[in-house]
Parts: structure tokens; C-alpha cells; sequence
């Protein structure tokens, strides 16, 4: 059978969606390239038409997972001036329905813990997302709180982490209002 010029490519964008559900639901370390492969009609084999390793995959679904966030966000956020946008973005983000879906979340809230054992590619893949998503809050925010992108990044993302960890579904979700309310309040969203 004679394949499309295109159907590598298609075939790797399917892989690596498959990958970046995968390793958020999952971690770097529970992403199985023989599920994955599977998950998208393919063999195992067929992984090194598309990659040489485990750890490559790993580093494109991060960037993937990162992609597919950010995608989202400008999608939901286009057109916003600043103040709006990150309001939008807090009331997305430090919510219950990121919390019980990690599997389509930001990957900064699921993977922090597990990336200092990972390769340097790895790493540098989560690097740049998290990079990438400082600066989109940097440009959102007003002048004067610009220097407070990376810290409010981190209480978001520790906001669903913790929310994670809680066992008592009310007190959770309580921890991501409370979450909510005190981000909007640093950056001078809400009075």
C-alpha cells in the first residue's frame, strides 16, 4: 500500500498526542511505548520510524503537552486586554476540572515532582513550555507586577498539586477558591 507524502507526519502527530495524554496522566516514567504505539493502531516496532528513543518521545510529548496548552489558552484568551486574560486564566486554571483531569492539564502541575530525574532533554522540553508560559503571563500582567509572572505560575501550579493530594474533595476545592482569590488579589485583579 503507497502512503500520502504526508502520513509519517500524521502518523507522528497522533503518536505524540497519544504521548502527551500519556505522560501527564502518567509521568515520564509510567509512558510505555508499546501502549502508546498501540493506542494509535500501530506496532511497537513503528516507534523508530518516528523516534530513536524513549527519552525523545518523552521530550516531544512534553513539548506537545505544553503546545496543546498553550493553543488552548490563546484560544480562550484571544482578543483579551491584559487584566482579562489573566483573570480568564486563574478561573481556568486553579479549578476543579484541572485538578481531576491531569491527563489534559498543564503539564507544570503534574510533572514538576518528576523532573529533576529525568535527561537533560527531557528537562530542557519542560524548561521551555514553563518558559514559554511565564511569558505569556508576563505580557498579561500590568508593569509594575511583571516581576511576579514566575511566582504566580508556581502558586497556580501548586495550588492543583496540593488540590491533587487532598483526600477531602470540599476542603480541595476550597484550597483552589481560596488559591483563586489570593492570586487575582496580587495581581491586582480584584480589591
Amino acid at each position: 500500500m503507497r502512503y500520502s507524502d504526508t502520513h509519517k507526519e500524521e502518523t507522528r502527530k497522533k503518536v505524540l498526542k497519544a504521548a502527551a495524554k500519556a505522560v501527564r496522566a502518567k509521568g515520564p516514567d509510567g509512558v510505555g511505548v508499546a501502549e502508546i504505539m498501540a493506542e494509535v493502531g500501530l506496532t511497537h516496532g513503528g516507534f523508530y520510524a518516528h523516534f530513536p528513543n524513549k527519552e525523545a518521545l518523552v521530550a516531544a510529548a512534553i513539548d506537545e503537552a505544553f503546545g496543546q496548552s498553550g493553543r488552548r489558552f490563546e484560544r480562550l484568551t484571544g482578543g483579551m486586554d491584559g487584566r482579562e486574560a489573566l483573570s480568564t486564566f486563574v478561573d481556568l486554571y486553579v479549578t476543579r476540572e484541572h485538578r481531576d483531569h491531569p491527563e489534559r492539564g498543564c503539564p507544570i502541575a503534574t510533572l514538576s515532582s518528576e523532573l529533576p530525574r529525568q535527561g537533560q532533554p527531557v528537562r530542557e522540553a519542560y524548561e521551555r513550555g514553563v518558559q514559554a508560559l511565564i511569558g505569556r503571563l508576563t505580557r498579561w500582567l500590568p508593569d509594575e507586577r511583571k516581576g511576579l509572572a514566575a511566582s504566580l505560575l508556581a502558586e497556580m501550579a501548586g495550588a492543583v498539586s496540593l488540590s491533587r493530594a487532598i483526600s477531602d474533595g470540599a476542603a480541595a476545592d476550597q484550597l483552589l477558591a481560596d488559591a483563586r482569590r489570593s492570586l487575582k488579589l496580587r495581581m491586582g485583579i480584584v480589591q
